[in-house]
C-alpha cells in the first residue's frame, strides 16, 4: 500500500529509477557472453597414457589395470571405465553429482603419481584431464594446395601464430599436417661390413648432440660462464657424426646410412571438398565469447589470404557460431513476435493506446532488468535464457493487467485518477504478489535436480524468475503511476459501442449462463471433470517419451569403416566411391571435410574414414537434415567393401548415444559373441537405427614367440630381440635436432623394401653382442592370429557396448521393446547387461523432475496458505491443477511431440501458472462476501466470475499467444523450447476453462462442508 502510494505521489523518482535500469541493462547486454547452450558441467576426469607399439592386451595388463586400481579409491567416484587399444590407454572416471571435481582431480593425480613408477619404461607419462564437452573447436579452417609439406609449413609458420594472436583464441591445432623428421636409413650390408650396430650409432649421435656447463672463469672484474656447445647445428652435422667400429676405427654416419631431411610417414589424410588440405581447428578460451571469437577469425581471413603463396587457398570449413547466430536471431524474432501479439491483444481489450502503453511498458523494463541480473549471475546469453524471456513474455503483463483492470473498476465508480490508482492497485497487490510468488516457487526444487536437466534449465528458470520479479515491481509501482497520469481520456466513455466490447458482452453473458448451470449441477460438473481427466490418460501410450528434442543444425557425420586391418590406401579407394555418391547432393551439401586413417579429431585407424559435412542454410534447401541422413543411408548402402553409417550432429549429439547397452562379464571373447547377438536382436526393433557393437573385428596379427633357451645359446635376451625387431619395422628415435626454434626427431630406420612383407620378417637376422648374425627364424616361431582392436573395462570388469541411434519412434517406446528382447535372451552365468545412454539419463531425470514437481505443488500450496492465512481456500485453488493433465496430454498428442525434459519443465511451470487465475477469482469472491460489500455466496460467485472474466482472458491470451511462435518452432534452435511452449499453451488453455467453471463449484462444496463442520448456516 505504501509503495503504491509513494510511486503515484512521486512519479519523477519512479521515472529516474526506470531510466537507470534501462542504462544498466543496456551496458549488461553489451557485455554478456553469447553461446548456444549453457555450460554443461559433467563430473568426468580422464587419465590418458601412451604405450608405443604395444598391443591392446599389453596396454590393458600393464597400463589400464594398474591405473584403474590406483584411482578407484578416490572419494566420490561412481564408475571407472577403461579403453585399451594399440599404443594407448584411456581411463575415464565418472564422479557422483555434487563432487568437488577440483579436489577430486588433485586426488586422482596423487593416485596416478603413486603408480607411475611401476609402469613400463616405454609408457608415456599419464595425463590427467578434466572432461569438458564445451572444449570443442568452434571453427575449422582449411588450407588447400598441391604440396602437403608446404601446406604444413605455411600453416605452422604463418597461420597458426596469426590466429593464436586473435582475441579470445586459446589454441590452434593443425590436422592432416606433415611432421618434419630426420631419417637415418640404415644400410644392413655396411653395418655388417664395419661391425657397427644401431645401438652404437644411437650412442654416437647422443654423445655428439650435447651441450653442458663447464664452470666459471675470471676475466678482469667479470665471471665468464663456461659452456661446451655440441648440439647439431645442421643436417650435415648429423651426417658427419663419427661412429667407432669394433676394430677401433671411426666412420661417418653417412657412410653407414642415408640421411634424409624429410617428413614422417603420414598416419592420415585430410581433404576438403575433394582437395588435399590441412585443417586448422580453433579452440576458444574458457571465458571467451564464442560469437565474438568467430567474428575475429572471420574478420582476419582476408589478411591471411593476402599472405598465402600462389596455389594455396583457405576458407572456413565449419563455423559453429553460424548456427548460434541463427538460433539467437530466431529466438529474438520470436520474442518480438510474441511482444507484438501481446501488445495487440492488450490493445484489443483495452481499446486505448495509452492504456496499452501503460501495461506494455512492463515488457521492455522486465527484459532489460533481466539482462542485468543475467550478467551479474554469470550466465551467458543463449537459446535457453532467451527462450526463458520468450516464454515469460506473456506472463510479464499478467500482474499489470490485473492491477489496471481494478483501477478501471474504481474509476468507473467515480473515484479520481489518483484515488483509483492508489486504491485499485493497493487492493489487489497482495493477490498479484501471491500469484507471482506461486510461479516463482515452482523453480526452487530445481536446485535439487542434478545432471544435464539442471545444467540446461536452471538458467531458464532464473531468467523467467528475474523477468517475473521485475514485471511485478513494475506492476505495483510504474503501472499505478502511469495510470494516474495517462488514463484521463482512456477512462472516458465516448458513447460509441466498441465491436469487441459487444463480443465480450456476449461471451460474458454466455459464461454467466454456463456458470449458473454448473452451480446448479455440481455433482455432474465434478464427475464430468474427473471423467475427462481419466479419459485423457488414454493418450499416454500414444505420446511416448524422449530425453531431449533434437535440432536441425545442418551438420552430418558419415563414418566409413573397411575391413579391420585394411590399409589406408584401400580405405581411400572406398572413400572415392563414397565421394561419387555424394556428388548427387551438391545442392544441399555446402562443405565436406574428409579425414582418413587418423591424424585428426575423428578417425583413429587406417581402416576408418570420417566425413564432416555442413549443409546449406535451411532456407536454401527443401530437405531437413534428417531427410538428408535417411537418403544418404540408402544411397551409401550400395558402396561395397565397407560399413557406412550416417548421423546428424545436433544439440543432443553431445549427450551420448540414445541407446547404449553395456554387457559385462569375466571374458572378452564371450562378451564379443554376446555383443554380436545383441546387435542382431535389437536391429529388428522398429526405430533402431545404425545398431553397432564396440566388439570390433579382430585385428590381424603375427605373433612372434621367442624361444628363450635358444636365444640364450647365442647370448641374446628377449628384450634385445624385441628391440631389434622394433627397430627393423617401426624405427627408433635416436636423438633430437633443433632448428629455428623447432624440434624434430632423428630416427633410425631400415629401407622400406626391407620392412614391408612377411618375407622381410622371415629373412631378418638378429645381431648378437659378439657381432654374429643369427637368423630370426632360429630364435622364434611365427604364428598368425586375430588380436582385439580395443579392450574395454567397467569398474575393473571386462565390458562391451552396443549402441544405437533412433529414428521414427520415441526413445521410451524403443527402449521398452529393446528391454523385452534382452529379457528373452539367455545370458551365460556371470554375464549381465545394463541399458544406459540417453535412455538411462532420461529415466534418472524424469525421476528427479517428478520429485521436483511434487515439492513445487506443495510450495505453491504453502505460499497461498500464507497469503490467505487459511488452509481451505488454497485447497480450493489447487483443484485447477488436475485439469492441467488434459491440456498437457492433448497438446503433446496433437503436435506429435513426446514427453521430454523440456515438456516436464513446462509441467512444473504450469503448477505455478495455472493457479494464478484461480487466486484472482477466489480472492475477489472473498472480497465481495466481506462486510464492505455484503453479497451472498451465489451473487458473489456470479459477479466475481463475470467481473474477472475479462482480466483472466487477457492474461491467458497474452501468455498463450506470446508463446505461439515458440510452440510452432519457428526458426533455428526453437526445437529445444517447443515442447515446453506446447505444454504451457495447451495446459493453460484447458486449465483456464476448468478454472472458470470448476473452481466456483468446488468453492461452494468446501463452503458447505465448512458450514457443516462449524455448524453454521449457509450464507
Amino acid at each position: 500500500m505504501k509503495l503504491v502510494k509513494t510511486s503515484v505521489k512521486r512519479p519523477v523518482g519512479v521515472i529516474m529509477i526506470v531510466l537507470a535500469i534501462i542504462a544498466l541493462g543496456t551496458v549488461s547486454l553489451r557485455n554478456l557472453n553469447v553461446d548456444l547452450f549453457p555450460e554443461i558441467d559433467l563430473p568426468i576426469a580422464v587419465v590418458a597414457t601412451s604405450y608405443q607399439d604395444a598391443a591392446p592386451e599389453e596396454v590393458e595388463n600393464l597400463i589400464s589395470r594398474p591405473v584403474e586400481s590406483s584411482v578407484s579409491s578416490v572419494e566420490g567416484i561412481d564408475t571407472v571405465q577403461s579403453q585399451s587399444q594399440a599404443g594407448s590407454s584411456l581411463v575415464m572416471m565418472m564422479f557422483n553429482n555434487g563432487t568437488d571435481l577440483d579436489q577430486a582431480l588433485l586426488d586422482v593425480r596423487e593416485s596416478v603419481d603413486q603408480v607411475k613408477g611401476t609402469l613400463p619404461d616405454r609408457a608415456g607419462d599419464p595425463s590427467v584431464l578434466r572432461f569438458n564437452p564445451d572444449q570443442m573447436p568452434l571453427m575449422w579452417v582449411s588450407l588447400t594446395g598441391d604440396d602437403a609439406a608446404e601446406l604444413t609449413q605455411v600453416a605452422d609458420d604463418q597461420i597458426v601464430p596469426f590466429f593464436e594472436r586473435q582475441n579470445g583464441v586459446a589454441s590452434v591445432t593443425v590436422e592432416g599436417a606433415k611432421e618434419r623428421e630426420i631419417q637415418i636409413e640404415l644400410d644392413q650390408a655396411k653395418l655388417q661390413q664395419y661391425g657397427v650396430t644401431a645401438d652404437t650409432i644411437t650412442q654416437a649421435l647422443n654423445n655428439s648432440n650435447q651441450s653442458s656447463s663447464a664452470g666459471v672463469v675470471e676475466k678482469g672484474s667479470k665471471d665468464l660462464q663456461l659452456r661446451v656447445t655440441g648440439e647439431f647445428e645442421s643436417v650435415n652435422d648429423i651426417k658427419d657424426t663419427l661412429v667407432q667400429t669394433q676394430t677401433g676405427e671411426t666412420v661417418h654416419v653417412d657412410e653407414l646410412a642415408d640421411v634424409n631431411d624429410t617428413y614422417k610417414e603420414s598416419s592420415g589424410e585430410s581433404m576438403v571438398n575433394g582437395e588435399q588440405a590441412v585443417v586448422l581447428s580453433i579452440m576458444k578460451k574458457t571465458d571467451a565469447n564464442t560469437v565474438e571469437v568467430a567474428d575475429n577469425i572471420n574478420a582476419s581471413m582476408d589478411e591471411v589470404k593476402e599472405d598465402l603463396p600462389s596455389g594455396m587457398s583457405t576458407e572456413v570449413v565449419i563455423d559453429t557460431s553460424d548456427y548460434i547466430n541463427m538460433s539467437i536471431s530466431s529466438v529474438v524474432q520470436n520474442i518480438l513476435m510474441g511482444g507484438i501479439i501481446s501488445f495487440l491483444i492488450l490493445l484489443l481489450f483495452l481499446k486505448s493506446f495509452r492504456a496499452t502503453i501503460v501495461i506494455g511498458l512492463s515488457i521492455p523494463i522486465a527484459i532489460i532488468s533481466t539482462f542485468t541480473l543475467i550478467y551479474f549471475t554469470g550466465e551467458t546469453l543463449n537459446v535457453l535464457t532467451l527462450g526463458g524471456l520468450a516464454l515469460g513474455l506473456g506472463m510479464m503483463v499478467d500482474s499489470s493487467i490485473v492491477i489496471l483492470e481494478h483501477i478501471y473498476t474504481y474509476r468507473q465508480r467515480g473515484y479520481s485518477l489518483t484515488q483509483s490508482a492508489i486504491k485499485g492497485a493497493s487492493e489487489l497487490t497482495p493477490a498479484v504478489i501471491a500469484s507471482t510468488t506461486t510461479t516463482l516457487v515452482v523453480f526452487l526444487p530445481m536446485v535439487f535436480v542434478e545432471g544435464i536437466a539442471s545444467d540446461l534449465f536452471t538458467p531458464l528458470a532464473m531468467t523467467v524468475s528475474f523477468a517475473l520479479i521485475a514485471s511485478l515491481v513494475a506492476a505495483v509501482t510504474l503501472v499505478p503511476m502511469l495510470s494516474s497520469k495517462l488514463l484521463v481520456k482512456a477512462t472516458e466513455d465516448s458513447g460509441r459501442r466498441y465491436w469487441f466490447n459487444r463480443f465480450l458482452d456476449r461471451v460474458n453473458n454466455g459464461y454467466r449462463a454456463v456458470l449458473k448451470w454448473v452451480l446448479g449441477h455440481r455433482k455432474t460438473t465434478v464427475f464430468g471433470t474427473l471423467a475427462v481427466i481419466v479419459g485423457s490418460l488414454a493418450l499416454i501410450p500414444m505420446i511416448g517419451a524422449s530425453f531431449m528434442p533434437s535440432s536441425d543444425q545442418g551438420q552430418l557425420q558419415v563414418t566409413v569403416e573397411t575391413e579391420t586391418g585394411s590399409s589406408q590406401a584401400h580405405t581411400l579407394d572406398v572413400a572415392d566411391a563414397v565421394n561419387e555418391k555424394l556428388g548427387a547432393y551438391d545442392d544441399v551439401i555446402e562443405t565436406t571435410y574428409l579425414n582418413v586413417g587418423g591424424g585428426g579429431e575423428f578417425a583413429t585407424a587406417g581402416n576408418q574414414a570420417t566425413y564432416m559435412m555442413q549443409l546449406v542454410p535451411p532456407d536454401n534447401r527443401s530437405k531437413t537434415t534428417d531427410d538428408v541422413v535417411q537418403s544418404l543411408n540408402e544411397d551409401l548402402a550400395s558402396v561395397p567393401g565397407a560399413e557406412i553409417s550416417v548421423m546428424a550432429t545436433d544439440s543432443a549429439s553431445g549427450l551420448g548415444d540414445p541407446v547404449q547397452i553395456s554387457l559385462s562379464g569375466p571374458e572378452h571373447d564371450v562378451l564379443q559373441d554376446l555383443a554380436n547377438d545383441v546387435t542382431t536382436a535389437i536391429s529388428e526393433v522398429d526405430g533402431v537405427h545404425n545398431a553397432t557393437s564396440s566388439a570390433e573385428e579382430g585385428t590381424p596379427q603375427m605373433h612372434i614367440n621367442i624361444d628363450s633357451e635358444q636365444a640364450a645359446m647365442y647370448g641374446l635376451t628377449e628384450q634385445q630381440i624385441t628391440g631389434q625387431i622394433q627397430l627393423q619395422f617401426t624405427g627408433q628415435t635416436a636423438a633430437q635436432y633443433r632448428e629455428d626454434g623447432s624440434e624434430m626427431d632423428v630416427t633410425l630406420m631400415y629401407p622400406e623394401d626391407e620392412r614391408s612383407t612377411i618375407s622381410d620378417l622371415e629373412d631378418m637376422t638378429i645381431q648378437s653382442e659378439s657381432g654374429a648374425s643369427v637368423p630370426l627364424t632360429t630364435l622364434v616361431t611365427l604364428e598368425e592370429a586375430q588380436g582385439p582392436a580395443t579392450l574395454q573395462r567397467d569398474n575393473q570388469q571386462p565390458q562391451l557396448n552396443v549402441t544405437s541411434e533412433i529414428a521414427g519412434r520415441d526413445l521410451a517406446s524403443i527402449t521398452g521393446d529393446i528391454q523385452d528382447r534382452l529379457d528373452n535372451m539367455s545370458l551365460p552365468e556371470g554375464y549381465s547387461y545394463d541399458i544406459g545412454g540417453q535412455a538411462e539419463d532420461m529415466a534418472s531425470s524424469f525421476a528427479d523432475l517428478s520429485i521436483a514437481l511434487v515439492f513445487s505443488i506443495f510450495l505453491v500450496y504453502a505460499v497461498m496458505a500464507v497469503q490467505f492465512e487459511n488452509f481451505l481456500f488454497p485447497l480450493i485453488i489447487m483443484f485447477s491443477l488436475p485439469a492441467t493433465v488434459v491440456g498437457v496430454l492433448l497438446g503433446l498428442f496433437v503436435t506429435g511431440l513426446p514427453l521430454s525434459i523440456p515438456a516436464f519443465i513446462g509441467i512444473i511451470m504450469l503448477a505455478g501458472i495455472v493457479v494464478n487465475n484461480s487466486i484472482v477469482l477466489v480472492d475477489y469472491i472473498n472480497i465481495l462476501r466481506r462486510e464492505e460489500y455484503g453479497k451472498d455466496r451465489y451473487e458473489a460467485i456470479l459477479e466475481a466470475g463475470t467481473n474477472r472474466l475479462r482480466p483472466i482472458l487477457m492474461t491467458t491470451l497474452t501468455t498463450i499467444l506470446a508463446m505461439v511462435p515458440l510452440g510452432l518452432a519457428l526458426g533455428e534452435g526453437a526445437e529445444m523450447q517447443q515442447p515446453l511452449a506446447v505444454t504451457i499453451i495447451f495446459g493453460l488453455a484447458i486449465s483456464s476453462i476448468f478454472t472458470l467453471l470448476l473452481i466456483p463449484v468446488v468453492y461452494t462444496l468446501f463452503d458447505d462442508l465448512t458450514a457443516k463442520i462449524t455448524r453454521r448456516k449457509k450464507a
